[in-house]
């Protein structure tokens, strides 16, 4: 990809695709902006540093975190996921003898042009359609991704984060305990670990003759989030389900708090249990049931599953991670 062909596709000179990039010259804001999409649409990157860097072997692997991408922060209080994840798979790529760049969503204009000078990627939970793997395809740069692009089924190259188990331990779980009607809260992100979930959930309601019950609440929102589904529950006409599966351990916290403030009690009334481990649902009063998503093993295995791409290895078969459930006591309910 050059610059003629981004000025030949926008309809513009060479010197206005040039000045237009680099924010100089004198052009019209409409053009400026018109040049910049184009650009962006045809995976054109300026900087003639990185492309001929990817030329060669670089021994540098890149990491994008997707749902810190789309958090209010890269540092969500409470939420350690992420950062075991990041450091495990920068050991992992020290092993093998690559060093690892953190990057953020590489398709924004908030991230310089040399992030792409990179061997390969890690992707960790694309969103359906995901436009960062899109921008990798169109500059052959190889990649791997921690859960599914739900969109695109002919990508294989990833790795399995056992949502769907993961789910189906919960709700057996909670029916061990003597739950007798399930609610489960999703996120809002389009990734296969909401979908994966969700269609888990709905496939046992309908084999059991159980009322779907479900609430979803964006993962920015956090403990607040939580909060609100609680009040929604409060102020339904339906009884409050004895037993709520939260995805996200902030929204788990504030659900249970606010239960609580409310004159439930955990878990004698209402059963709890998170699908991600976090300092909220470690540290809240009770506990509350975690499943622990192996953070370093998944890393490791999505690191290694690159490095073998890179070098030519197409037979290894992506691994499904299995997680652990962590049992406390905001399900510690005996059953007669």
């Amino acid at each position: 990809m050059t610059i003629h062909d981004v000025a030949k596709q926008a309809g513009v000179s060479i010197t206005t695709v040039s000045h237009s990039l680099n924010g100089k010259g004198v052009v019209a804001a409409a053009t400026r902006q018109h040049v910049v999409d184009v650009a962006a649409s045809m995976g054109y990157s300026a900087d003639a540093i990185a492309r001929g860097l990817r030329s060669s072997r670089l021994g540098v692997l890149g990491l994008v975190i997707r749902p810190l991408d789309s958090l209010d922060s890269y540092q969500p209080v409470g939420v350690d996921y992420f950062m075991r994840f990041a450091g495990a798979a920068a050991v992992e790529a020290l092993d093998r003898g690559f060093g690892l760049m953190l990057v953020r969503d590489p398709t924004t204009s908030r991230v310089p042009d040399i992030a792409l000078a990179v061997d390969g990627f890690v992707i960790s939970d694309p969103i359906g359609n995901d436009p960062v793997i899109a921008l990798l395809n169109r500059n052959d740069i190889p990649l791997v991704t921690v859960g599914r692009d739900v969109e695109h089924p002919e990508f294989t190259d990833w790795v399995g984060t056992g949502a769907n188990a993961d789910c189906a331990a919960i709700i057996a779980h909670l029916c061990e305990r003597g739950a007798k009607s399930i609610a489960i809260v999703t996120g809002t992100d389009v990734n296969s670990w909401n979908i994966d979930s969700e269609t888990t959930y709905l496939s046992w309601a309908a084999e059991q003759g159980q009322p779907v019950i479900l609430y979803r609440q964006d993962e920015t929102s956090g403990e607040a989030g939580g909060r609100a589904v609680a009040e929604e529950m409060l102020a339904s006409e339906s009884p409050i389900p004895d037993a709520v599966y939260c995805l996200t351990g902030r929204h788990a916290a504030g659900l249970q708090t606010r239960l609580q403030e409310a004159g439930y009690s955990i878990p004698a009334d209402v059963l709890v249990v998170a699908g991600s481990d976090s300092e909220q649902t470690r540290n809240s009063s009770p506990p509350i049931t975690s499943v622990d998503l192996m953070p370093e093993r998944t890393a490791r295995e999505a690191v290694a599953l690159l490095v073998r791409r890179l070098e030519g290895d197409t037979d290894l078969t992506p691994p499904l991670i299995e997680n652990e459930l962590r049992i406390r006591e905001s399900t510690n309910r005996h059953v007669n």
